[in-house]
């Protein structure tokens, strides 16, 4: 039986903007209200791009409280608390839950890897800690682990196992996801070049790194494709491909952050081992910027 669906469309992996020293709150407000007054229907704070790894515990907690008050349920609000080690991505998934997390977010383990046995092993710890609904994030050529399809379907016995964030690149593993969990678990792109081949499958949208900075064109070309307006949904994801690439030229999320920042939310501020873009990337990134129309 498929579970509640938490989002239909698209929802962004917002970056966290950072000062020199914490958290930019106020660019994270205009930031925030940018995405709602154009269409994101569900926003993910602590996802990958928004830079968890390098937060302390206190700032990751300051971060989640403030995003949740601050939407105050305009938009569902999905907390990345994912871990290499389970006990502490059961603990993220509490502290999420308590400030009043609509779903999780959880990656698969990293560095230290483990067996697809040890993966059902871990979202089953995960998704017994609390209520909300879990998203597993399968993106192996960031952590070097690989959710197979047989997993998933193991994964979608699990109660509160809602979805899957699927960013392996490859479209015969999506396929076969899809036609073994299509009416067990909706299924996101975790690639924003492979939106519509994912919708076309039976995807229900994507966690989407390039909508933080066009949030409107993201979703209208998921609203485009449910609506059966498939040549609009074709030509807008034709259109954005150019400006993905871009945004993927360097590693994630340090070109979407510098975008961010030349369209006024916070400065460029990164933690290490991130490093601002070398010259001649970021002269590519922002041709590729005003090409698409985006004023900074």
């Amino acid at each position: 039986m498929r579970k509640s669906t938490i989002f239909t469309g698209s929802a962004t992996a917002l970056i966290t903007p950072f000062t020199k020293d914490g958290v930019d709150f106020e660019a994270f407000k205009r930031l925030i209200d940018f995405q709602i007054e154009n269409g994101t229907d569900a926003l993910v704070v602590c996802g990958t791009t928004g830079e968890p790894a390098t937060m302390t515990y206190e700032e990751r907690a300051s971060v989640v409280k403030f995003a949740i008050d601050y939407i105050n349920k305009r938009v569902p609000v999905i907390v990345g608390t994912g871990s290499n080690a389970t006990h502490i991505a059961v603990s993220n998934s509490k502290v999420a839950y308590e400030a009043g997390a609509d779903a999780l977010l959880v990656v698969t383990p990293y560095y230290n890897k483990c067996t697809q046995e040890g993966l059902f092993r871990h979202f089953e710890a995960v998704c017994s800690a609390t209520p909300l609904p879990v998203i597993c994030y399968s993106v192996p050529g960031r952590t070097g682990v690989n959710i197979t399809p047989e997993t998933l379907e193991r994964l979608a016995t699990l109660e509160t196992m809602t979805a899957i964030k699927e960013a392996s690149g490859s479209m015969d593993q999506i396929t076969d996801i899809c036609a073994r969990v299509k009416d067990k678990l909706d299924v996101y792109s975790g690639d924003d070049g492979l939106i519509l081949p994912i919708l076309s499958v039976g995807g229900k949208g994507v966690i989407s790194v390039a909508s933080n900075i066009v949030p409107n064109e993201v979703h209208n070309l998921c609203q485009n494709f449910f609506d059966g307006k498939i040549n609009d949904a074709t030509d807008m994801q034709l259109k954005l491909y150019p400006l993905v690439k871009a945004l993927f030229c360097e590693v994630n999320p340090i070109p979407v952050k510098t975008a961010a920042s030349l369209m006024g939310f916070g400065e460029c501020n990164l933690r290490l081992p991130l490093c601002n873009m070398s010259d001649k990337n970021l002269e590519y990134l922002k041709n590729e910027i005003k090409k698409f129309g985006i004023q900074f």
